[in-house]
């Protein structure tokens, strides 16, 4: 017999909206198209950026690199409130 074991996903959506949001912002100042990521990167960044998927740690540090922006940089660019 298997055990599951049920996590519930802890979600912060306002967290996850200021990051996509980050992540628009980024992709529009470097004048470039939802299908330009998708296609360079093979990741659906319209999904992301609508929050239906939540951005995984490599997935970021992917995508900031393709923008040359560090993390830390990243992350200091999202807005506390």
């Amino acid at each position: 017999m298997r055990l599951f074991v049920l996590m519930k996903i802890r979600r912060n959506d306002i967290l996850a909206k200021r990051v996509a949001d980050r992540l628009k912002t980024l992709r529009h100042e470097r004048n470039l198209t939802q299908e330009n990521v998708r296609f360079d990167l093979e990741i659906n960044i319209g999904r992301i950026e609508a929050c239906q998927h939540i951005v995984s740690l490599p997935t970021l540090a992917y995508l900031c690199d393709y923008y040359k922006i560090s993390l830390k940089d990243f992350f200091d660019g999202i807005e506390n409130k």
